[in-house]
């Protein structure tokens, strides 16, 4: 049941809202010293880390991706590593592996880049299923077993994965359920000209490039994602999020039949949770100590994307997933 919040109960939590999100201008001008452009990649991946979610970044090479996290993980003070996924790639390569001393005959572990605050995963439909599965398990549970131990990974923890959507050659899609685990799906534009303008003249120019220095630490981030979850969520706006993830289930139910024959899967539960807990995180960014529509809207394409599906119908007639969440957040009552 919905907590009812008195508005001395939500003035407080807006100052207190304010005083924990100071941060985040820190943050955006110590990135923006480094990185050009690409507002909403950074903001997303700013709602992914307060939300304790993950993000996939689809988009062509070259727009910053790496730059991004590796500046973030800077600004953070957290430590970073990247694994470059390749159709060789084995489970032991990202969690490690235990290794035998014939010196003392016992095994010892090797952990390997999993265990890091931030991972990249670059390229992660160039790896075989049971790598990507055993990525996004330790994505699911926060830890890894090697060898019958268990290992707690430290908080903060994010993985932002990367996909080509060109190259298609040597790929394996990542399954349904394994995309299920990201809270966010991100498609990159390129930059626009001014921006590239800008890029060229920072990369060519005989200036030392900026260094990232740190703004935030650890300690503070996880403050800051408790101060999330405290951000207040009306039930009209629960109510809101829970009829456009089951609009994409049942669509005649929300005025389009037409849908039923384009959608072959809706989105799952963990859609709402998605939505709910990223709207939140949006809402901190704003400085902004409860949930409105717009914050829903605004990042209901990233939380639907890659948890619906297409008929054969819908791809023959050459509509895509954009489309019809467009048509779905038109066509739920908006409180």
């Amino acid at each position: 049941m919905m907590q009812q919040t008195s508005a001395t109960d939500l003035r407080s939590l807006q100052e207190k809202i304010e005083k924990e999100s100071a941060f985040v201008e820190l943050l955006n001008m110590e990135l923006g010293k480094r990185i050009i452009g690409q507002k909403q990649m950074l903001e997303k991946l700013l709602v992914a880390l307060l939300a304790d979610g993950h993000i996939l970044l689809e988009g062509v090479p070259g727009l910053a991706k790496t730059l991004a996290i590796n500046s973030l993980a800077k600004a953070c003070g957290v430590d970073f590593s990247r694994v470059q996924f390749t159709p060789d790639l084995l489970p032991a390569d990202i969690l490690g592996t235990q290794i035998y001393s014939p010196k003392t005959e016992t095994f010892s572990i090797k952990k390997g880049p999993i265990f890091a605050h931030f991972v990249l995963a670059d390229e992660i439909n160039r790896a075989p299923a049971k790598v990507q599965s055993a990525l996004l398990e330790v994505m699911q549970e926060r830890q890894v077993t090697l060898g019958g131990e268990t290992f707690k990974l430290e908080e903060p923890f994010l993985v932002l994965a990367t996909q080509n959507p060109i190259e298609q050659e040597g790929t394996y899609p990542l399954p349904e359920a394994q995309q299920d685990r990201f809270m966010l799906k991100v498609v990159l534009g390129y930059p626009t000209r001014e921006e590239e303008k800008r890029i060229v003249q920072q990369q060519i120019s005989a200036d030392v490039l900026p260094k990232i220095q740190q703004v935030v630490s650890p300690a503070q981030l996880l403050q800051a994602r408790q101060c999330v979850r405290e951000v207040y969520l009306d039930d009209k706006i629960s109510q809101y999020i829970v009829d456009i993830v089951y609009a994409s289930r049942e669509p005649a139910q929300y005025g389009l039949p037409e849908y039923a024959h384009l959608i072959s899967y809706g989105a799952s539960p963990r859609a709402s949770i998605s939505l709910a807990l990223a709207a939140k995180a949006y809402a901190f960014l704003k400085r902004r100590g409860y949930v409105i529509p717009e914050d829903v809207r605004a990042l209901a394409h990233d939380v639907l994307r890659h948890r619906l599906g297409l008929s054969y119908e819908a791809q023959a007639e050459g509509l895509r997933v954009e489309d019809i969440i467009e048509g779905i957040l038109n066509a739920v009552q908006v409180p």
